[in-house]
């Protein structure tokens, strides 16, 4: 389901325009899911996507970045799994928040490095519709739903999309500026259903966008340098697409060539681990990047934790599918991925 600006201000309680969402957010709609579907039919969905574009008829790990799970109890991952048809592989969930594509990317790539999988799948899938307050300005403009996939397996180096390096970190002293803060061990039970600063997704905007920053800034001048690369080297910028704000800030401290910067914020929205995915796929769409360009990806999220990675842009094109279990268009992407030494393929959703 679309949801444009003006039809998310007419909500009682927000008080915003169309206008008001533009002009701090860079966002024009965002995409929500029906009722009766969850994170786990869009990660199914964008898995089988992933899947179907790499030719391959399985993979052998199921990793699902989400935040926004089916249950607390138990992962959502090894149902997918199970619905995608893989048996009795090894599959768990990864909450990185709106970093867990990028993380999830590095422990799948580790994990080929070191022999432990062969073709691992990598799933990042989020419905914030169903954790946001809908009175509540600071986040229910800001997020949509989505899902991403990508399966990863060994190839030769230097192919185009090989990823090169990586960064990751975290922050717990922040663990309080992006949280829910009822429903786990600390504050269980019941009664913080009753309290909507409880049982919601709450954010502490003026301060994440100072974290998110500093620390997207500074972990891309970590993965440059280990690459050896420039900023004004750099043929594709993609952060995670959290605020438009924040990823001109960031592009602009890089230097980064406003030719050079891709996002589809403005069409998606906030759609947390998902969103540089979705973001490659529709740079993919346009054929906006020429394959084996150098290509830097960061997001920050939740925990505090933040990422970056720099790769090989892929010689590919996404495709259409029909997206079985939510409203919107589909796409596939083939890409590579890991130090020049492993290729994979995306698919969003």
């Amino acid at each position: 389901m679309v949801l444009t600006n003006d039809e998310v201000a007419q909500r009682g309680g927000l008080d915003t325009t169309d206008e008001w969402i533009r002009s701090r957010t860079g966002i024009v709609r965002r995409r929500h899911v029906t009722d009766g579907l969850s994170t786990g039919d869009l990660a199914v969905s964008a898995g089988r996507a992933a899947l179907e574009s790499a030719d391959a008829r399985s993979a052998d790990c199921v990793i699902l970045a989400t935040s926004t799970p089916d249950r607390r109890c138990p992962a959502t991952a090894p149902e997918v799994a199970h619905r995608l048809g893989l048996g009795t592989v090894p599959a768990f969930d990864l909450n990185a928040v709106c970093s867990g594509f990028v993380h999830g990317l590095a422990v799948a790539s580790a994990f080929v490095r070191a022999g432990l999988s062969r073709q691992p799948l990598v799933i990042a899938s989020e419905t914030y519709s169903r954790i946001v307050d809908p009175q509540d300005r600071e986040t229910a403009v800001i997020f949509g739903d989505g899902a991403g996939a990508v399966l990863l397996c060994r190839a030769a180096t230097g192919s185009p999309g090989a990823i090169l390096a990586s960064d990751l970190g975290s922050d717990g002293s922040g663990s309080d500026l992006i949280a829910i803060a009822g429903g786990g061990s600390r504050l269980p039970g019941h009664g913080f259903l009753l309290d909507r600063h409880l049982r919601y997704f709450r954010m502490r905007g003026r301060d994440v966008y100072r974290q998110a920053v500093r620390r997207m800034h500074q972990s891309s001048l970590a993965v440059l340098h280990r690459v050896g690369w420039t900023a004004d080297g750099v043929e594709a910028f993609i952060g995670h697409q959290a605020n438009q704000r924040i990823l001109d800030a960031v592009a602009d401290r890089l230097g980064i060539d406003l030719n050079h910067r891709f996002g589809n914020i403005d069409e998606v929205g906030n759609t947390a681990a998902a969103s540089i995915p979705l973001a490659m796929a529709a740079a993919a769409a346009q054929d906006a990047v020429r394959p084996g360009a150098p290509t830097l990806l960061t997001p920050f999220g939740g925990g505090l934790t933040w990422g970056s990675v720099a790769l090989r842009w892929p010689d590919a094109r996404p495709h259409d599918l029909a997206p079985p279990t939510h409203s919107g268009s589909t796409t596939t992407l083939p890409s590579s991925t890991q130090e020049s030494e492993w290729t994979a393929r995306t698919s969003t959703s």
